[in-house]
């Protein structure tokens, strides 16, 4: 396996090469082996990523990203939520209290693919463009309140369909 060596405030860290995570997210597999890999739901990771998408729209809105960034961030975000690439979070659900793992896991690989995009064209930087302004602290909670919405959204049209196939198929 090949690997790249990416860094962060705790120095060096080899990542799989074929892989758009960074340092953080190969440090938290590294370090919470506990449970199934993967085992984060992906409806919070779509939840990130839709909002990290508003996010970069508002600090474009508000001057403080360019609308070059804005862009690429959407796009990967909208590949995220298309899921084409449910393959690039790896990590446990059991993780520290607040998610920053999963929120910076959502950075990295937006922050990654969006570089490789333009062939380093523009770098993107997980913290100071894709989680610009935004705190794990906030992110996280509204991230698995939109994932709540959806899971009970669905549930509420697979139960109607199920009720409905099942008045259909009475033998009254």
């Amino acid at each position: 396996m090949k690997f790249r060596t990416e860094h962060d405030t705790l120095g060096e860290v080899k990542v799989p090469a074929d892989k758009y995570w960074g340092a953080q997210t190969e440090r938290s597999r590294n370090n919470f082996k506990i449970g199934p890999q993967a085992s984060m739901p992906m409806e919070i990771i779509y939840a990130f990523a839709y909002l990290k998408k508003a996010a970069a729209h508002t600090n474009c809105d508000l001057k403080v990203l360019t609308k070059d960034k804005r862009d690429l961030i959407s796009k990967v975000c909208d590949e995220i939520l298309a899921g084409k690439l449910d393959d690039q979070f790896p990590l446990v659900i059991w993780q520290t209290g607040s998610g920053t793992q999963s929120n910076m896991n959502v950075n990295e690989v937006i922050a990654h693919l969006a570089t490789l995009i333009l062939k380093n064209k523009i770098k993107v930087h997980p913290n100071n463009h894709v989680n610009q302004s935004q705190s794990t602290n906030d992110v996280n909670p509204s991230a698995l309140k939109i994932a709540v919405f959806y899971l009970l959204e669905n549930l509420d049209y697979k139960l109607s369909s199920l009720v409905k196939s099942l008045q259909a198929n009475s033998l009254d």
